[in-house]
């Protein structure tokens, strides 16, 4: 799963690039990336194409997966925000959320939705994720650093900020967001109570064609696979989007193709058809393991 060059070993895979989201795509639900899965990477990089992480972890929730995985390209975090060298551990770009903006889109967003729970994450490759009062962290190994005065939150360089909202739904959180500061600051949902605040303009997109053009390979060569709306810029971006079953509906509508479940080997399916040249499945086909 190395996005180092390789002399091809067969015929050419039709992509110079993949593409892949974390959470709900690359990994299973168990944080592992299943044995075929793997094996299907190598099979594409045997053939000459890179494969890249776009994800929406910082680097600090991103770097420790990827050494287990023995990933050693590139990576593009915190949602575009982020290009981390996975093989010399070093943060090659990052753009930070500014912090004025930021404290003005937070009080005209709890003006129209009234408080919320909030999470910020610190910039840099060891940055920490401070959770404040009432928001739901997430069940496993992520660390977070618990504050309780949100002047602690403005002390350093941010990425970007999390809100959770004791009424309101993932979707209409986003929603009221986007109506409310959609102009000062960019608004993605990324997974199941993670509705994010960040850069103006920033996308995975911007992230991927950042880390691309260092591969120097470009949209039309990429195959993109992912399963939420922060995945949408990046699909549109990409020359072929993949989405997997288990995708939110507004990432499935947008999707070239539908692939199995992230527990099911749905990356694996879609590379080993494209290294076998065979086409994709016509709009509506099921899909086989």
């Amino acid at each position: 799963m190395s996005a180092a060059d390789t002399a091809p070993d067969g015929p050419a895979f039709p992509y110079r690039l993949v593409a892949t989201d974390l959470d709900g795509t690359l990994l299973r639900s168990d944080d592992t990336v299943s044995a075929r899965t793997r094996a299907a990477l190598d099979a594409v990089a045997g053939r000459g194409a890179a494969h890249i992480v776009v994800t929406g972890r910082a680097v600090p929730w991103t770097k420790q997966i990827l050494a287990d995985l023995g990933y050693r390209g590139l990576a593009v975090c915190a949602q575009g925000s982020q290009v981390y060298d996975a093989g010399s551990g070093r943060l090659l770009t990052s753009v930070t959320l500014d912090r004025r903006v930021a404290q003005e889109a937070l009080e005209r967003l709890e003006k129209e939705v009234g408080t919320v729970a909030l999470a910020a994450s610190r910039d840099g490759v060891d940055g920490e994720v401070l959770a404040g009062p009432g928001y739901r962290v997430h069940d496993g190994p992520l660390p977070y650093v618990p504050f309780h005065d949100r002047a602690e939150i403005w002390r350093e360089p941010l990425n970007k900020l999390y809100v959770q909202h004791p009424r309101l739904g993932d979707d209409e959180l986003a929603e009221a967001a986007r109506a409310a500061v959609g102009h000062l600051v960019g608004v993605v949902m990324a997974g199941e109570g993670i509705v994010e605040l960040l850069p103006l303009g920033l996308t995975k997109a911007k992230g991927l064609a950042l880390a691309a053009r260092r591969l120097k390979v470009r949209a039309a060569e990429t195959v993109a696979f992912g399963d939420m709306p922060n995945d949408i810029p990046m699909f549109a971006w990409a020359g072929h989007s993949v989405a997997m079953a288990n995708a939110h509906e507004e990432l499935l509508a947008v999707a070239d193709e539908v692939t199995a479940a992230n527990d099911e080997d749905g990356i694996a399916l879609v590379l080993e058809r494209l290294l076998d040249g065979r086409d994709a499945p016509a709009a509506g086909a099921p899909v086989s393991s």
